[in-house]
């Protein structure tokens, strides 16, 4: 399987891309940062994906069996502290940036049958991130239309949406004033957690299971 994941350089998306080369699948990645990863195959491609509407990007997408959207920014700050370029800048990368991926996927004829979105659980709602929150869930409206849409090819689009998740996020300076809470069950969710979950909504035996939600958050929602 050749597999598109963003978001490879850091965090979720580089656990996720490591874990799917120990599988044995081919991935390229996209992120402006090069990730530390050596493996014959992987490739990796600069792009700065909260200006793909204004730049474009070259990359041959005809065969992509999959696609995964890790990247992501977390900007805080209760309704007062509102700043519409911030929240600008989430919505391109949590929602444009995987449209117009998808698109341009869907565009070139790339042979997908799996689309993962990664979200988040605070998509309900979270007091002071009321723009992230908004951005992501806008992800569930994506894969929820999606999923009806490419239904016919058999493409299954889902979303994952995790609790805190040790990642640097967590000590983002953008998240100042609103700290992570520990989830109940007594810990932060590991990365490789959330790489695991996206390799069996990539595998055959998840091909029944499409515009769902799949929220892995240590019991922070219950």
């Amino acid at each position: 399987m050749h597999i598109l994941v963003t978001g490879c350089s850091s965090g979720i998306g580089f656990a996720i891309c490591q874990h799917l080369l120990d599988q044995g699948h081919k991935v390229t990645g996209l992120s402006r940062r090069s990730p530390p990863i050596e493996s014959k195959g992987f490739r990796w491609v600069s792009a700065d994906l909260s200006a793909l509407a204004s730049t474009g990007l070259e990359l041959d997408s005809s065969d992509f069996d999959a696609f995964v959207h890790a990247a992501g920014i977390m900007h805080t700050g209760n309704i007062q502290a509102y700043e519409q370029e911030l929240a600008q800048q989430m919505w391109r990368l949590h929602v444009d940036a995987p449209a117009l991926l998808v698109k341009k996927l869907l565009a070139e004829q790339a042979p997908l049958k799996r689309i993962v979105l990664i979200g988040s659980r605070t998509q309900q709602g979270a007091l002071g991130k009321s723009a992230y929150a908004a951005s992501k869930a806008a992800q569930q409206g994506l894969i929820r239309s999606w999923a009806l849409e490419l239904m016919a090819s058999h493409t299954t689009v889902n979303l994952i949406a995790p609790g805190a998740t040790r990642t640097p996020m967590l000590e983002d300076p953008n998240r100042q004033g609103v700290a992570p809470k520990l989830p109940p069950m007594g810990r932060f969710i590991e990365p490789d957690e959330i790489a695991a979950s996206v390799s069996f909504l990539l595998s055959e035996q998840a091909r029944s299971i499409t515009g769902q939600t799949l929220t892995v958050c240590a019991g922070a929602s219950l």
